[in-house]
């Protein structure tokens, strides 16, 4: 073993980056540079913000940063520090090294492009690998998974203690400026309630734990009534913003209590579509498949190819049953690609014979489906070969949307709101198609 220190390598000799991800990286940024029109879309979607600041942002550095931060599933955060660290990632993102953006300025940023340009940048790398010969389109498999939301595992109690707390965060704003409101702090009577109907056993106790909460809810309701109608003769304008977010929590907090009342003390089973589930993440649905544990976030359709290309991807809203969006799946094919797919094979959820006959008479020759739900695999297709073929093509999508999960952050969303998280689905398929174009170009 060697004693002496290791030598201070000179700052002016950097070796070549001999690597792997390198290389991808070094081949999808020729890609993007083929492509200007790309920032032409990220330009019109973010407009003059990304020139503000001191350092300003131009489009091309966005879009990479996008890119960067969904391919190695980064924070925002850890987005920043890999500008500061890595050779490589300053390379693809075309940054200063000694000028890197703060994770404020990415967010920001990176936040502006929405879904309906992601799907237009995914469209431009689709033509390019039509163009190439890579994918045809002439066969898909489609099947459908849950993206998450940022939420914990939602219970009333304490949806009702965060009402408590986001009405108090709003209250103290208001008193900051209007010191005349006055109202009382019940967060930690709240909590105690809660954590309490969370232990108990006796459904009795619970109730009754029920009661006392919903009493706190009741009181910081009306504190909140009489902060808005105080702060809505303000003619400033943090006062417009105020009562619009504190119009938004109150209507959620109180669908909550009226959820609860019907659960707890009217022994109602309240419907799924009208639960609330999150304040913070309104829009989550709750989503059921099979005889699975029960997921909160959003239902997604995703169509790949022989290229492993992913061709689209759709973020329903709602739970919809997988065998209402066969007809619609194949349909968006045609329309992205021109022509109708000659094979296409669907998970088992999507298995009926009204959709057997939709995707028939649509032209499809081939449409196999996981399971046969009272079919024939004469009626799916006259010939063995192309059903078994088509049997183990579809087993593939399990894994793509696997690797999606794992590696491009499609398990969890922890951007906020609906349309951001559609954005998020968006860009993280975007960079999966850019990286899987740049491997199939290396190949």
């Amino acid at each position: 073993m060697r004693t002496t220190r290791t030598e201070q390598p000179s700052v002016f000799q950097a070796p070549q980056i001999d690597h792997t991800v390198a290389d991808e990286l070094e081949l999808a940024s020729l890609l993007l540079d083929q492509h200007p029109e790309l920032l032409d879309m990220v330009g019109r979607c973010v407009g003059g913000s990304a020139t503000c600041g001191r350092i300003g942002l131009t489009c091309e550095t966005i879009l990479r940063c996008a890119v960067i931060a969904r391919l190695m599933n980064y924070s925002y955060r850890d987005l920043e520090f890999a500008l500061r660290d890595s050779r490589s990632t300053q390379r693809f993102a075309r940054v200063d090294p000694w000028r890197v953006p703060k994770k404020s300025a990415l967010q920001s940023a990176i936040s502006m492009i929405d879904a309906k340009t992601w799907e237009r940048l995914d469209a431009v790398l689709l033509q390019e690998a039509k163009e190439r010969g890579i994918e045809t389109g002439t066969q898909v498999r489609i099947d459908s998974t849950t993206t998450a939301t940022d939420i914990l595992a939602p219970s009333d109690s304490r949806l009702l203690y965060d009402g408590v707390r986001v009405l108090r965060r709003l209250l103290r704003q208001a008193q900051g400026l209007l010191p005349e409101l006055q109202f009382s702090d019940h967060c930690r009577a709240a909590k105690r309630r809660e954590r309490q109907i969370g232990s108990a056993r006796a459904p009795n106790t619970r109730r009754r734990g029920y009661r006392r909460l919903l009493a706190l809810v009741a009181l910081s309701l009306g504190y909140a009534a009489a902060a808005r109608a105080r702060v809505s003769t303000v003619t400033d304008p943090w006062a417009k913003s105020w009562c619009a977010e504190m119009d938004a929590y109150v209507g959620l907090i109180e669908r909550v209590v009226d959820q609860t009342q019907r659960r707890v003390f009217d022994g109602e089973k309240v419907p799924a579509a009208e639960k609330v589930v999150s304040l913070f993440e309104p829009h989550t649905d709750i989503i059921v498949k099979g005889g699975r544990a029960t997921q909160y976030g959003h239902k997604i359709n995703v169509s790949t190819g022989r290229s492993g290309l992913v061709l689209d991807v759709v973020v329903e809203a709602g739970n919809p049953a997988d065998s209402t969006r066969c007809l619609p799946m194949l349909l968006r094919h045609v329309e992205t690609f021109g022509e109708r797919p000659q094979r296409a094979a669907f998970d088992g959820g999507y298995a009926s014979k009204q959709n057997l006959t939709d995707a028939k008479e649509l032209g499809v020759e081939h449409v196999v489906f996981h399971k046969k739900c009272g079919l024939e695999p004469a009626d799916m297709t006259p010939s063995s070969w192309i059903y078994g073929q088509l049997k183990r093509f579809r087993a593939g999508a399990e894994a793509g949307i696997s690797y999606l999960k794992r590696c491009f952050g499609l398990n969890r969303c922890n951007w906020h709101g609906w349309e951001h998280f559609r954005a998020y689905v968006h860009a993280a398929v975007f960079a999966h198609n850019l990286i899987r174009l740049a491997r199939l170009l290396l190949t």
